[in-house]
């Protein structure tokens, strides 16, 4: 008699938790800013329920559809169509923020790069799978492999710096190296990367004024307080202010137009503040277990396809909750990464409970240890 399919309770468990207090946190940190601005303080909390309820919707739907129909050559290349098709799009679109980073309609607004994530990783678990077979090219080819793995790689990172956004920029290609060393990437094409990468960086930053000011703040924000400095050292005040149990839910004082971004990339220094070290602490723990629990039904999944999607996915919504930690911990320059499930904004939020959609079926079908 087959086992029935069974999510991974803890994994899921843990994202709706983490949504609930993303929820609770958005209208804490926006009430005051959205009375001000949209005349009613639940603007940005409605939008965030709005997209939460389409977001679990489509996770639902993804949980209990089976993952391996991804790997179908026709349903990835029309991803990848769409995803670049959107992406070259919104440089045609106005600007927002003297970016191009969103599509909008009324009301409505999406972030293409949120989704080119998730196809990227869709895209790599079913051509890593196919070259890393008993009978295929081997991960390390450098014509037949990564040649083509690394051309999608850059064009999606290339149109997402040119939006501009670096910060995401990086975090796709930090996915797929992650994704890249565990199918068994030489460490001689580790190095190659890194030694090319570096110099791109370095002049992506040094010819780039305000990421010049962005890093040299992290190394002084004390040097320009009202100025360059004032956000992260605000965010370090609301740190500091919160103490071992916080002052109190809907009671930071930063938040009160102090703390720029507070309802969306600094959320987390609210959540200090009002919550104190306990309520970091339960964040940090969150997305432990989320990790813990990924990689786990990501190593028990019965394909190669599997396990590599539920690599890119941990590492995407990890690896992004670290790089936000610590931006508004200063220990990172500051970039403009938001907390996954947590922070205001629907194109990320949307992104994450579908790629975790995607998670919770592959944990179905882990194999019993």
């Amino acid at each position: 008699m087959p086992r029935s399919l069974q999510p991974d309770r803890s994994l899921f468990g843990t994202t709706l938790a983490l949504c609930l207090m993303g929820a609770v946190m958005v209208f804490s940190a926006s009430a005051i800013t959205a009375r001000d601005e949209h005349g009613s303080a639940y603007y940005f909390l409605l939008r965030q329920l709005i997209w939460l309820a389409l977001g679990i919707g489509g996770m639902f739907l993804l949980m209990n559809f089976d993952y391996r129909k991804l790997r179908q050559p026709k349903v990835i290349f029309t991803a990848l169509t769409v995803t670049l098709t959107m992406l070259i799009a919104v440089f045609f679109l106005d600007r927002s923020h003297d970016t191009h980073r969103w599509i909008r309609y009324g009301s409505f607004s999406l972030q293409p790069s949120e989704i080119a994530k998730l196809a990227l990783i869709v895209f790599l678990a079913w051509f890593l799978e196919i070259r890393t077979a008993p009978h295929g090219f081997g991960v390390n080819n450098l014509r037949r492999t990564l040649l083509p793995a690394v051309g999608m790689v850059l064009l999606i990172v290339l149109l997402v710096y040119k939006e501009p956004d670096m910060g995401t920029a990086c975090m796709i290609a930090f996915i797929a190296a992650v994704m890249l060393f565990v199918a068994g990437l030489s460490f001689r094409y580790i190095g190659i990367a890194v030694a090319a990468a570096l110099p791109v960086v370095y002049f992506a930053v040094a010819t780039s004024a305000y990421r010049l000011q962005r890093v040299e703040t992290f190394f002084s924000p004390g040097a320009d307080p009202q100025g360059h400095g004032f956000q992260l050292l605000q965010s370090l005040i609301a740190v500091g202010s919160g103490g071992f149990s916080g002052v109190g839910l809907m009671e930071s004082r930063q938040k009160l137009f102090f703390l720029p971004e507070a309802h969306t990339d600094f959320i987390f220094s609210v959540i200090a503040e009002e919550l104190g070290y306990i309520g970091a602490v339960i964040v940090v723990v969150l997305f432990a277990v989320y990790g813990w629990r990924a990689l786990v039904s990501a190593m028990k999944a019965p394909d190669d396809f599997g396990r590599y999607l539920g690599i890119g996915i941990a590492t995407m919504v990890v690896g992004q909750a670290l790089i936000n930690l610590s931006v508004v911990l200063g220990l990172v320059p500051t970039k403009g990464i938001p907390l996954p499930f947590i922070s205001y904004g629907g194109s990320n939020l949307l992104g994450m409970l579908l790629a975790t959609g995607v998670l919770l079926n592959i944990s179905q079908h882990a194999e019993e240890t």
